[in-house]
């Protein structure tokens, strides 16, 4: 079979029937393979257009203090961690860049961290953050009391981090009260 007879071919079994049934006019090869072509690259895009809304699905973390770590003692103040349990509920990673909170325990502001450097948070996973503090015994007065002789303490808690996504840097902002247990430097 030659080209020319290649668009008289039968679509039912394969027969060349001299023009009659089945022609097929020229060029339809070629649209054929352009409309399969734009099919597949279709079905391509809207695939990536859900891995995009995903993206584009931007959730919260969830930011809970979990406990507060006596790290050290002296004569001007001291020093504790905060330890944040941080749940990424995105299918994608999210990477602070910053994380500062003011503290309040028992009601008197206790202080300011900062943590400046990047965080990794998994895709739907918990990770454990540690943010140091640094205090004065002037600056807490009667607080100072509760922290060295509860178990656990009211706090407050504000502030925000900034994280990077797919599709920007996002300000989350952190507000939040409740009670923490309070593991002290001498038990």
């Amino acid at each position: 079979m030659d080209s020319a007879t290649l668009g008289n071919v039968d679509a039912n079994n394969g027969d060349a029937n001299n023009g009659v049934a089945g022609k097929l006019p020229a060029g339809s090869l070629a649209f054929f393979s352009v409309a399969s072509f734009s099919v597949a690259f279709l079905s391509v895009a809207l695939s990536s257009c859900a891995t995009l809304k995903n993206a584009l699905q931007f959730q919260k973390p969830d930011v809970e203090l979990q406990q507060i770590n006596v790290t050290g003692l002296g004569l001007q103040g001291g020093t504790m961690d905060l330890v944040f349990d941080v749940y990424n509920p995105n299918d994608y990673r999210l990477r602070s860049t910053r994380l500062e909170a003011a503290v309040a325990l028992a009601g008197t502001d206790f202080g300011d961290a900062l943590i400046d450097k990047p965080l990794d948070f998994s895709p739907v996973n918990h990770s454990r953050v540690v943010m140091p503090v640094r205090f004065t015994w002037a600056g807490v007065g009667a607080a100072a009391r509760s922290l060295l002789e509860s178990q656990e303490l009211p706090y407050g808690l504000t502030g925000a981090v900034l994280l990077d996504t797919p599709v920007g840097e996002r300000r989350v902002q952190l507000d939040s009260k409740g009670k923490v247990p309070l593991r002290k430097l001498i038990p």
